[in-house]
This record gives C-alpha cells, structure tokens and sequence, in this order.
C-alpha cells in the first residue's frame, strides 16, 4: 500500500467565525476555559458553525507482543486474551464506562497469541498469534506492519460508514508500554530511561531491569527514525492499527480521542507519516506512566484530564468524551447575549 492519507486541513476562514459564534455566548470572553477551545477545534474538525457528534464509538485494539518473553511486565502474556474476554464480558473498566456514556464499543483481535471465541463485538483482524521478541529480531516484517495500517483504516471506514464522526481509541496488550516507550526513544530521540515507565506496576527493581532490556534491545537493530521502519522493528499489531485507524479518522474528518501513553505513541508514528493528523485529535488525559507528558509536549498539546489513569483500554478516552459532548452542546444551544436580552457592556 501508498500509506497515503489524505487528510485536509482546517479551514482558516471558517475559524473567526466560530470564535467569534464562541465569544457571543451568554459568558464572559474565555469564561468557558478549554471548552471553548474544544468547541473551536470540533467545528474546525466538521467544517461547520453547529457541528454534532453522531454515533461515537471506540475501538480498541488487541494484541500480543514477543517481548513479554523477556519478563518486562508484572503480567503474564496470557492477560491479553483474558482481558478481551473480560472487554466482550462487559466486566472491564471500558465496557463499564462505554455503557455509562453509550458509547459504541467494538474490540479488535489485532494480534492475540490466542485463538479468541466469536462474539458479535469482537473484530478479526489478526495479522499473527503476536509480534516476535524484538530483543532478537524485529517484531513484524514491513510488510504485516503495512498490513495492520491498512486493516486499521479499514475498521474506522466501517464505522464511518455506519455514521460514526467521533471515534476513540485504546489499546490492549501485555509488554506494549515496552513497544511505546521504543517508539518515543526512536522518534524524539529522548533518552530511552525517560520514556520508559512501570507499566502493569513494575517494582523499582523490575524497571531497572526493563529498562537494560530494551537499551539493549535497541542496541541490536540499526532502526534510524523512519517511521515505519521503526514501527516494524519495535511496535506491535495493535499499534500498528492504531497508526492506520488514526491516519484514516483524520481523512474522513472524525473528531479523535486519544487515551493514554501506548494510543499516544501510535499518534505519534501517525504523525510522522502526516503531521496533519494531530488537528483532529482530541486528547483526553495526561496517565500517570513516565513519559505520556513529556509526549504529550513532543506533541504540543493540552490534555483535558489529569486522572493520574494508567489503565489504557481506552478508559481515558471513555470519560473524558461527555466534555466533548458539553462543548458542541454550549456553542450550538447556549443563548447569545441578544437572544437572552443580556446586556454585555
């Protein structure tokens, strides 16, 4: 495939007219804080002065990773299918929290070292039973990585198809904060013990020793910074599809929720392949695993919610969705100043 998304920028004459929609409002100027900016950024996003948020959804991506081989994580690798059972089960944080906002929740076999049972809410799209151990060798040939964008960008043409124009991602996978942390050291060029954090609750011990794992995992491959070479050679399938499925979002215009450090990682790949794709995310929440601010500020960006979350599956983005729905709901309903008969001077 190209990797060519076409994803067009925001309208820079549409802007003063939403601000100024903004600035009418019943409030003083700005009183509304990052509400305001948000209700800029989703008109900018759907090119319109009343934007509307239709059928929200979140996917997320499932997948297993070689280097949990290597003892990187508090959990074995047999969690990843467990937890998607759990997702499907309705007994995770996800499944509670996308009920409670009705949001439409889909699940992605991306990669599980498992064969998963059908379930109306689970998606096939397995590239493999699992990355291998990037410690000896990369992790997917150029190849499967091309494959896993495309299949991601696939699922969100799906769901936009169904009429979704807000779309949240998380992600699942035991060893995947390895991958991320890989990702940013490769990417920022930050050094690699300031991205690399304690994941499922590593012990001091643990992460030191998680950290010698993957300097010298890096040490192994003559990586560069090209993005997809470095997504092959240390990412994962679900990270991968999450590059995919963003890239694609930001194409067909969707509002985007990114959760936490391992979704924003994959943004950050997406990001080197189109720098555009960031107009059109929405970030929910700085976690509280090392490096997701210092990312966020790779970024430039201003999360909505500081949870101290590190939870991933998407949870973040879960919660932080009803300020969306209070930002479209303020610039389309709200009274202005002459409507309600408020004097403004």
């Amino acid at each position: 495939m190209s990797l060519v998304f076409d994803i067009p920028a925001l309208s820079v004459e549409l802007m003063p007219l939403l601000q100024a929609k903004i600035d009418q409002k019943t409030k003083p100027l700005g009183a509304l804080g990052q509400l305001e900016s948000l209700a800029l950024q989703i008109g900018l996003i759907q090119n319109t002065l009343s934007p509307r948020l239709q059928k929200p959804g979140l996917l997320i991506f499932a997948g297993d990773h070689g280097i949990a081989g290597a003892g990187v994580s508090a959990y074995p690798q047999a969690v990843t299918a467990q937890m998607v059972a759990n997702f499907l089960a309705g007994g995770a944080a996800i499944s509670v929290f996308a009920k409670q906002h009705d949001l439409d929740l889909w699940i992605v076999d991306a990669g599980v070292n498992a064969d998963l049972l059908p379930h109306p809410r689970l998606l096939d799209a397995k590239i493999g039973k699992g990355t291998a151990n990037f410690l000896l060798h990369p992790a997917m040939s150029e190849q499967a990585c091309e494959k896993a964008i495309e299949s991601g960008a696939q699922l969100v043409m799906q769901r936009h198809h169904q009429g979704c124009n807000c779309i949240g991602f998380g992600e699942m996978g035991i060893g995947n904060t390895s991958a991320a942390a890989l990702l940013m050291h490769c990417l920022t060029e930050l050094p690699l013990a300031e991205c690399v954090g304690r994941g499922t609750g590593l012990n001091d011990e643990q992460l030191l020793y998680k950290v010698a794992i993957l300097e010298q995992a890096y040490s192994q491959h003559q990586v560069g910074n090209q993005p997809i070479s470095v997504l092959a050679t240390f990412g994962g399938f679900e990270i991968a599809m999450l590059v995919g499925a963003m890239l694609q979002a930001a194409a067909l215009r969707m509002v985007i929720l990114i959760d936490g450090f391992i979704t924003t990682a994959a943004l950050l790949v997406a990001s080197r392949i189109n720098p555009r794709v960031c107009d059109y995310c929405v970030f929910s929440h700085v976690s509280n695993e090392q490096g997701h601010q210092q990312l966020l500020a790779q970024l430039r960006t201003k999360p909505l919610l500081q949870l101290d979350l590190r939870l991933g599956e998407g949870s973040g983005a879960a919660l932080a969705y009803p300020l969306l729905q209070s930002a479209v709901l303020f610039l389309t309903e709200m009274a202005t100043f002459d409507e309600a008969g408020v004097d403004k001077n």
